[in-house]
């Protein structure tokens, strides 16, 4: 299975409730902060969600 770079480049001040849930779920806390999923469905419908906010990246 694809893993994904999830790294949040920007910030969610301002952002919808649902959106910040979104950031949480992903593991995304802070700015510049980099975490690492499995692609699938749900983490892509997360990432969709905030793609704004993020910036992703296939894993070598």
């Amino acid at each position: 299975m694809a893993k994904l770079l999830v790294k949040q480049v920007r910030s969610k001040i301002n952002c919808p409730l649902d959106q910040k849930r979104g950031l949480e779920a992903l593991g995304l806390r802070k700015m510049g902060q980099i975490v690492e999923h499995d692609s699938n469905p749900t983490i892509l419908g997360m990432i969709n969600k905030v793609k704004h906010l993020v910036s992703v990246e296939e894993a070598k």
